[in-house]
């Protein structure tokens, strides 16, 4: 090799430097001069990073006041999910979030991590609202336990969701009353009623505009605009029965709304813009979902508009999960909405229960809770691995593209991680339980949301006042 073309050197290192693992490499830029630099190239450690995760939050890397590189990024998200696949003392920390004096009936990140871009420095922690029979909704930063703002006292809440784009809380009470909150303040923005005892509350965006959609105890969808809570329109899906099924597509084009309260009633799928923008000479269109007795339902995350939905099956408890692709046929005159089947297969589920919770990974892989046990299945309808990791039944699940934690009754969270297998493709892998107390102060847990770096769950507890645990992972 000649010494007077150095650089013929260092790109033959590089490229030999694309075949070694990270352990490896970092062993290799300890040789010597020409290795450590070759080892160093940032074209290297970028190429690690987009192979191992295809996404990463390439802003932090173009700070101006911080040396990030791709090295660091790599071993620090690396390290993190280290933290998080073993869950060791040390790893994490642990805080009780108490004030709440009755049940927690919902919990949302209003400031998180994201799970496919997540900022390994950012120096702002996350922050969870919950919303309480006591009538009050509550800010925390989790990750030192503070309570950032307590809404004032109304009737007992029955929903929440948030909007972290916009930093905006929706809640939901037993009067069926309504409130936007400005999440960082806690300021009450706007509010409606629904006249509704139990409403389901969906929150979404299309292009710049604000959208919330509620579904009511009298059967029918509500659709809102802006943080005016100004109605757009109203439509009823299922008469009389409760909609508590309130999905929107990931294109944005559908809702679909249904209730679990009838074993003999369909879902329905609405084309969104007539919720939206709707016709004064036209009624929105809408289309029944041909199956009964809708369980559960999810859109599939990677696909516009996939639904898959758990129903009855003929027997009283033989399930069945089905899978539609739903589109719009437009012509010169009218506009139909087309629901065409794409799987079906029957669920041996072996539980009696009928709160069955239900998630989607990706294009072609779904999580499925029911009782104490937990399914993950391909679209084909092909089991890929079960748990029964817990001794009473889960209460809910939160899966994302790095792993699935199970809330259950028994006390107790279940961290499962993602992993493909060489022989078996995508499988679940069970990791370890997170503690949340003694059954002597508390019944179970009851909710839990994550982010990339957070877990948190509400406590039942045995006094009626319900606690939060916030597990943070350090990176």
């Amino acid at each position: 090799m000649d010494p007077h073309h150095a650089h013929l050197i260092g790109d033959c290192l590089i490229h030999i430097f694309t075949f070694l693992p990270e352990e490896d490499l970092i062993s290799a830029s300890s040789v010597c001069k020409h290795w450590h630099e070759a080892a160093e190239t940032p074209w290297l450690w970028r190429r690690m990073c987009l192979h191992r995760w295809s996404f990463c939050n390439l802003a932090v890397l173009g700070s101006e006041h911080v040396n990030h590189s791709w090295k660091r990024y790599f071993l620090r998200r690396c390290h993190l999910e280290m933290e998080m696949r073993k869950g060791r003392s040390g790893g994490y920390t642990c805080k009780s979030l108490r004030g709440h004096t009755g049940k927690v009936v919902g919990l949302v990140y209003l400031q998180g991590n994201s799970s496919q871009l997540p900022n390994l420095w950012s120096s702002s922690s996350a922050t969870v609202c919950s919303a309480s029979t006591d009538g009050t909704v509550r800010a925390w930063n989790i990750q030192n336990g503070e309570l950032l703002w307590c809404s004032p006292v109304q009737s007992p809440l029955t929903g929440i969701v948030s909007d972290e784009q916009r930093g905006v809380v929706i809640t939901a009470d037993s009067t069926g009353l309504i409130k936007t909150w400005q999440g960082h303040t806690g300021q009450e923005l706007a509010s409606f009623s629904a006249a509704s005892p139990h409403c389901t509350l969906l929150q979404y965006n299309i292009n710049n505009d604000w959208f919330l959609t509620v579904g009511t105890s009298q059967g029918s969808v509500c659709t809102l605009a802006d943080f005016t809570l100004n109605i757009k329109s109203s439509v009823t899906v299922c008469d009389t029965f409760r909609v508590n099924t309130l999905l929107v597509s990931p294109d944005k084009k559908w809702i679909t709304a249904g209730t679990k309260e009838n074993d003999d009633l369909s879902p329905k799928v609405i084309y969104t813009e007539s919720l939206t923008s709707p016709s004064e000479d036209e009624d929105p269109l809408c289309q029944s979902v041909p199956v009964t007795g809708c369980q559960a339902a999810v859109f599939i995350p990677t696909q516009p508009a996939r639904l898959a939905i758990v129903h009855h099956n003929g027997q009283p408890n033989n399930k069945a999960l089905s899978v539609f692709d739903v589109s719009i046929k437009k012509t010169k005159y009218k506009s139909e909405i087309q629901v065409q089947q794409v799987e079906f297969f029957s669920l041996t589920l072996n539980t009696w229960s009928s709160h069955v919770l239900l998630e989607a990974k990706d294009s072609n892989c779904i999580v499925l809770a029911a009782g104490e046990k937990l399914w993950v299945y391909s679209l084909k309808g092909a089991l890929l691995v079960s748990f029964k990791d817990h001794s009473m039944p889960i209460s809910s699940i939160c899966v994302d593209s790095f792993r699935v934690v199970t809330a259950s009754q028994d006390l107790s969270l279940r961290v499962l991680t993602w992993r493909h297998d060489r022989d078996h493709g995508l499988t679940l892998k069970s990791q370890y339980h997170l503690l949340g107390g003694s059954h002597t102060m508390s019944r179970g847990f009851t909710h839990v949301a994550c982010d990339y770096s957070s877990i948190v769950a509400s406590i039942e507890g045995k006094d009626g006042k319900d606690v939060l645990k916030a597990y943070s992972f350090t990176s």
